[in-house]
């Protein structure tokens, strides 16, 4: 069988189509992998930011009256939202209503240390550190939120 000048053109044709469907489509994955890779860096640079700027100071429980009261931190990659009982003007309770870790499960327990201290004055859990920090943010938020002011 003989080639002819047109079926050459054909198969150059045809070649020059599958390229351009391949750079295409490489240029789009790597637009979106730039895309992830700077929203990453984005979020891990806030996140630290939001880890360092976490404050926990002392709240008088003397001040806040029996309720319910509900409070959470966001730190982009950990959250936490907590509902904090009060009764008698004691921590009778802390609810962790959600929490988004990544390997921060075990901070957790923190609520507990903080119920038995009846203070937000407590070791954070070690290994799970900046868990541990936005749960007790959380927590003083709830407590603050109803404090009465006098």
């Amino acid at each position: 069988m003989q080639v002819t000048g047109n079926t050459k053109t054909k198969e150059k044709g045809r070649k020059s189509v599958t390229v351009k469907i391949i750079a295409a489509v490489l240029a789009v994955a790597l637009g979106t992998g730039i895309y992830f890779a700077g929203n990453y860096i984005y979020q891990l640079q806030e996140y630290k930011k939001r880890i360092a700027a976490i404050s926990i100071s002392a709240v008088d429980l003397s001040k806040i009256p029996d309720g319910s009261y509900t409070g959470s931190y966001d730190a982009v990659m950990i959250s936490a939202t907590v509902r904090v009982n009060i009764h008698d003007h004691q921590i009778s309770g802390i609810d962790l209503i959600s929490h988004k870790n990544e390997r921060g499960k075990r901070a957790e327990v923190i609520v507990n240390e903080i119920k038995s201290a009846q203070s937000l004055k407590v070791d954070t859990i070690t290994g799970a550190t900046n868990s541990s920090k936005v749960i007790l943010k959380a927590v003083q938020n709830a407590l603050i939120s109803g404090v009465v002011k006098s």
